[in-house]
């Protein structure tokens, strides 16, 4: 697939999924999907719960979902949502834990508005991994 058709397809999982949302408290319909170093794209939605902070949104969803599977290297993150949200904080740190500062992250809209940058760009001084190294 090219890279072209591998977004086009990201972003059909990610407004597919989204329309699967469990929102009662916020009603707002996100979806996400995320491609693997493999090339395998998982998706997911955001699933609201009353007691709020059980709460967990779309993105990490998906990259949950692709690490169950022993994926933990992903290239792309597309997140879609009405109004072309972006990935709240909690869902940028746990992007760090499998991202490369380079890899894309990809907001679409309901009018196919996208915006595309880099994971240094959305999260430049992210908390990786690799801070740990001295306290092991």
């Amino acid at each position: 697939m090219t890279n072209e058709e591998t977004i086009k397809e990201m972003r059909h999982l990610a407004k597919e999924a989204s329309k699967l949302a469990y929102s009662p408290y916020s009603t707002a319909k996100i979806g996400a999907s995320v491609l693997t170093q493999s090339g395998k794209i998982y998706s997911g939605s955001n699933i609201e719960n009353s007691s709020y902070g059980g709460t967990v949104c779309a993105e990490r969803v998906a990259m949950w979902k692709a690490v169950s599977e022993g994926h933990t290297v992903f290239t792309k993150i597309y997140v879609f949502s009405k109004d072309g949200w972006p990935p709240c904080g909690m869902c940028r740190q746990v992007m760090s834990e499998f991202a490369s500062p380079d890899m894309s992250v990809i907001i679409g809209d309901e009018n196919d508005k996208e915006t595309v940058m880099s994971f240094k760009e959305i999260m430049p001084l992210a908390f990786t991994p690799d801070k740990l190294d001295d306290v092991k």
